[in-house]
């Protein structure tokens, strides 16, 4: 009788046969899996939305470097960020592959329950759009000033789409749109759709604009029914995006398995963005019906960088999605956690300041972080604050996250 597989045994079944598996295991001897290191829990239920940025945690999987590094990725695909949401709360996950608004907000009992979150390390970096409906942009809206012009020509109710109150993906919504003078909560009617809902929704005309993860930007031009109006790289260059997340009381209780984890991700990670042929083979997979379930064209063109708009404007970005980029993608910096904080402040979401260092120190897990990297010799940074500046020419630097909440011209009543 011939065996049965789940969704990842399949992958790894025909990456064994193809030789790529052993290839990419044989870099170092398993680490971290022995005597007091051995990890305490060696299945790991990890959940996952159907993006392209959950790569590196799939690939983890189908390449079985979770093996390697001691522990067993139990893969289960989510529907929305909610689902994810409930199942790490209640421990029906042990991580995901989650919005790192979402892992903050959870912390301090916004958009959920409170619970206590961590974050083990950054999964991506970069990677998301804004994408406006064929209608606006056959009107003129093409990007955020064309758009902001049209809002204010034709007085109607104009209605945007992000993924999660707390997550990436709304406040680079809110973000953007305030940058070009439209106040998201006052101008304009914000609704949650999941990620896979989206080019949906859009087809049947339930809202004019949305911002989500690839490739539901690139797959609305292929369907014709959308043009990019502004990538999240446009927004805040090499910004942080998904995030390995779990409660903090399961790091605490299993700290082992949770380098583990990082370990392996890393090396999914340093494997996708080794070479052009990786990649290809990494959306060759993840196209899979058990994983993202969409064509592999709609992936493998924006992950190489290749960009178009749906209105004939083609481009290369040098900033377009990475996995790990020599390990500057991957530590989970301080700042980048205060900033959604300070964001969070800025749309009424938290009503007075938090402790936005305090915050940050305990969520994302700096020290294991530190340890998985030097195990795989990924070099960390000497400072846990990096500075940027985004698109509305502000800094941040994560020094004066108060300040800088309450900086904004457009926010919150």
């Amino acid at each position: 009788m011939t065996p049965t597989f789940p969704p990842a045994d399949r992958s790894r079944r025909h990456w064994l046969g193809t030789g790529a598996l052993a290839a990419a295991t044989q870099v170092m001897p398993q680490a971290w899996a022995q005597g007091s290191d051995r990890p305490e829990k060696e299945e790991v239920r990890l959940g996952f939305i159907p993006l392209t940025d959950c790569a590196s945690v799939v690939m983890a999987s189908v390449l079985g470097f979770d093996r390697k590094h001691g522990i067993k990725f139990v893969l289960s695909k989510e529907a929305s960020w909610a689902a994810v949401r409930d199942k790490l709360v209640n421990g029906d996950l042990d991580m995901a592959h989650v919005l790192y608004g979402l892992v903050y907000g959870l912390h301090l009992g916004v958009g959920g329950p409170k619970k206590d979150m961590a974050v083990l390390m950054t999964l991506n970096r970069n990677g998301q759009a804004i994408t406006l409906s064929k209608a606006l942009a056959d009107k003129g809206a093409v990007d955020g000033a064309s758009l902001a012009k049209l809002m204010a020509r034709e007085k109607r109710e104009y209605t945007f789409a992000h993924t999660f109150p707390t997550g990436t993906h709304a406040m680079w919504l809110y973000h953007w749109l305030a940058t070009h003078g439209v106040n998201p909560l006052q101008d304009a009617k914000v609704i949650t759709v999941p990620p896979p809902q989206m080019v949906a929704n859009m087809r049947v005309g339930n809202m004019d604009g949305y911002c989500v993860g690839e490739p539901w930007n690139h797959r609305a031009i292929l369907d014709g029914i959308g043009v990019t109006a502004a990538t999240t790289q446009d927004i805040w260059p090499d910004h942080p995006e998904k995030v390995l997340g779990a409660s903090l009381d399961f790091v605490r209780r299993h700290p082992n398995t949770a380098r583990a984890a990082i370990l392996a991700v890393l090396e999914a990670g340093r494997w996708i963005d080794a070479s052009l042929k990786n990649k290809q083979q990494m959306a060759e997979t993840i196209a899979e019906k058990s994983y993202v379930n969409t064509a592999v064209d709609a992936i493998n063109q924006r992950i190489l960088g290749r960009y178009q708009n749906g209105l004939g404007k083609t481009w290369d970005d040098p900033r377009h999605m990475k996995f790990f980029d020599d390990g500057e993608v991957n530590y989970p910096y301080l700042s980048d956690g205060m900033w959604f904080l300070t964001q969070h402040k800025r749309w009424g979401l938290l009503k007075s300041h938090p402790d936005y260092l305090g915050v940050a120190k305990t969520i994302n897990q700096t020290e294991l972080y530190t340890q998985a990297a030097a195990q795989l010799k990924v070099s960390v940074p000497k400072s846990g604050l990096r500075s940027s500046k985004l698109i509305d020419g502000t800094v941040w630097d994560g020094k004066a996250p108060a300040q800088y909440a309450d900086s904004f011209k457009i926010k919150a009543a």
